[in-house]
């Protein structure tokens, strides 16, 4: 039994050296030292042949709980190695949870976003509906209907993004009320409504200009309309987004879908009408354009122009944004530049 008692010897031997381990690097060292393949417990197996057929089992037996043993303890310790590996790297680690937090920045709405909400309740407070239309429109209601047909003239004034003969990128947001009204059912009131959202044309970008930007038109037909109706919702519209003693003043001029067509300004907000660099010493200031629907405009829609008439208005969030904070370089809007968006936040 000698073979057993030199296994006997390597299972203490080995036992005692796992237990003085200190890294995981020395116990893989001595895991394959006692455990491979040119380990003693492999040269004491060699001497198996010379037992007899009685002992050769038992010496076997004993082998395999001796190197099951030696296994067990190399993972217990393996286990032990990297639990203080941990638990030194949490001491290092510690988090002090005293210290105060970093504060987090809270995002806010987009100044055209916060322009453009706050005329979209003014006119909701006065009955309006808000109408959303597509961006990729329809040669027939981008300019046809609107009293601008294919040889008319007045398509020379909007360069346009053409997708196909028919279709093209909106050029304003006329067509959003061309296809409203032509919906709309007079038996169940007036139509009142503006139509906010993106437009297109063909430009060159520069401080006051883009081929890209906004507009708010505004639309109401029903009987007996008339230019005071409008210029009363205009004083509102000036008043309420650039304070309650500004005036409006109605010049003339020319849109193909409105007769008679006026160009609105606004008493300057910055001088109080007295002159000065912002109105270009005029007291005055350009906000928007407006009249009173052409009659085939509605006639377009199928709706009698002898019956109903209306008012329509466009103006230009950007503009306005631009008049009442004094951005003078539109591209600011698109430069997604923190440090400008920032002096808009809002604040809970």
């Amino acid at each position: 039994m000698s073979l057993k008692n030199d296994l006997d010897n390597l299972k203490q031997k080995g036992l005692a050296q796992i237990q003085e381990v200190d890294s995981t690097k020395v116990l893989n060292d001595i895991r394959v030292s006692l455990l491979g393949k040119k380990g003693p417990i492999t040269n004491v197996l060699r001497g198996m042949k010379d037992l007899s057929a009685e002992e050769r089992p038992k010496v076997g037996a004993f082998a395999n709980e001796v190197r099951d043993t030696l296994t067990e303890a190399i993972e217990a310790k393996k286990d032990e190695l990297q639990a203080q590996v941990l638990n030194k790297k949490l001491q290092e680690e510690t988090i002090d949870v005293t210290l105060p937090g970093r504060p987090v920045s809270v995002g806010t709405s987009h100044v055209l976003s916060q322009v453009m909400d706050n005329i979209e309740e003014l006119f909701i407070g006065m009955g309006y509906q808000v109408v959303d239309g597509p961006e990729v429109e329809e040669d027939h209601y981008n300019f046809e209907m609107m009293n601008m047909p294919k040889d008319h003239p007045a398509r020379d004034m909007q360069d346009t993004f053409y997708i196909t003969q028919n279709v093209l990128m909106r050029t304003h947001t006329s067509p959003v009320q061309a296809r409203t009204l032509e919906k709309h059912d007079f038996s169940k009131g007036p139509l009142k409504m503006i139509s906010p959202g993106r437009v297109y044309r063909r430009d060159t970008d520069d401080a006051t200009h883009s081929h890209q930007f906004h507009q708010i038109e505004g639309l109401v037909v029903d009987k007996h309309i008339t230019m005071a109706d409008l210029k009363g919702t205009l004083e509102v519209l000036a008043r309420h987004f650039f304070g309650e003693d500004r005036e409006i003043r109605l010049r003339p001029s020319y849109f193909p879908f409105t007769e008679p067509s006026v160009e609105v300004d606004v008493s300057c907000f910055n001088c109080n009408g007295e002159g000065c660099a912002v109105c270009k010493h005029t007291g005055w200031i350009e906000v928007l354009g407006a009249g009173m629907v052409h009659p085939n405009v509605i006639k377009n829609a199928g709706v009698d122009p002898e019956v109903y008439g209306g008012f329509a208005f466009g103006l230009g969030p950007d503009r306005f944004a631009m008049l009442k904070y004094g951005i003078d370089d539109i591209r600011q809007f698109y430069l997604n530049d923190i440090r400008f968006l920032h002096q808009f936040k809002v604040e809970d």
